[in-house]
């Protein structure tokens, strides 16, 4: 588990994304945790969340499709 600053996490937000893609980021203000970062993926672990199929089709290779007129 990783803890930051506010100070710290606006002065380098894309740290704090990195930090989080392995593991948890805890944000304080005043001393005090506010907030956590994790990766999506953490977070559906987390939340017994399972990929939807919106998710699945966005994140699909994009492919070319060769659509002669008459070709088929």
């Amino acid at each position: 588990m990783k803890v930051i600053t506010s100070r710290e996490f606006n002065q380098d937000v894309s740290a704090a994304k990195r930090f989080a893609r392995t593991e948890p980021v805890f944000i304080t203000d005043r001393g005090k945790p506010t907030h956590v970062l994790m990766s999506i993926a953490s977070f559906r672990a987390f939340s017994g969340e399972r990929e939807s199929i919106v998710d699945a089709l966005a994140a699909a290779e994009p492919f070319d499709l060769d659509l002669e007129p008459g070709g088929w």
